[in-house]
C-alpha cells in the first residue's frame, strides 16, 4: 500500500458537487493499494497514520500524532499512486489492485480507522473526486508499506 500523506488545515471531497467527506485540521490521505497488498500492509500503513508525530506541540515542533491531538482523517483512493511511468509517456497500472480486491482493502481500511476513536471520513471509491484542500506547512509524506 502507498499513501500520500498531507497535514491539512481543512479538506474536503466532492462527487457530482455533493460534499461527500470533509475534515478540519487532520490528514488527508490518499491510499493506493496494490495488486500483492494483504492485511499485513493494511496494518502497518494504520499503524504509521495513527503515530506519525507531525503535528506541532507547544513548542512549534512536530512532535504529536493523529491520536495525541484528536484530529481527523479524510482517506480518499488513489489507485494512481501505482502509476508506472518508466517507459513512454502513458503510465502503466498493472501493479495496482484490480478494483474488487481494492474495494475490500479500502473499506476493511476505513472500518479499522473508524474502530481507534478518531473522527474518519472518505471519499467515494471508483468515483470521479474534486479534492480541496488547505495544506498545513505545508507537510506531505510518502508512505510505502513495502518499504517498511
Amino acid at each position: 500500500m502507498r499513501a500520500v500523506i498531507q497535514r491539512v488545515d481543512e479538506a474536503r471531497v466532492t462527487v457530482d458537487g455533493t460534499v461527500v467527506g470533509e475534515i478540519s485540521k487532520g490528514l488527508l490521505v490518499f491510499l493506493g493499494i496494490g495488486s500483492d497488498d494483504g492485511e499485513e500492509d493494511l496494518a502497518f500503513l494504520k499503524r504509521k497514520i495513527l503515530n506519525l508525530r507531525i503535528f506541532p506541540d507547544s513548542d512549534g515542533k512536530m512532535n504529536l500524532s493523529l491520536v495525541e491531538t484528536g484530529n481527523a482523517v479524510l482517506l480518499v483512493s488513489q489507485f494512481t499512486l501505482y502509476g508506472d511511468c518508466s517507459k513512454g509517456n502513458r503510465p502503466s497500472f498493472i501493479r495496482a489492485a484490480a478494483p474488487d480486491q481494492a474495494r475490500a482493502l479500502y473499506q476493511e481500511f476505513l472500518r479499522q480507522l473508524r474502530s481507534e476513536n478518531i473522527r474518519v471520513e472518505s471519499g467515494e471509491f471508483q468515483a470521479m473526486m474534486k479534492v480541496d484542500l488547505v495544506n498545513d506547512g505545508p507537510v506531505t509524506l510518502v508512505v510505502d508499506s513495502k518499504k517498511s
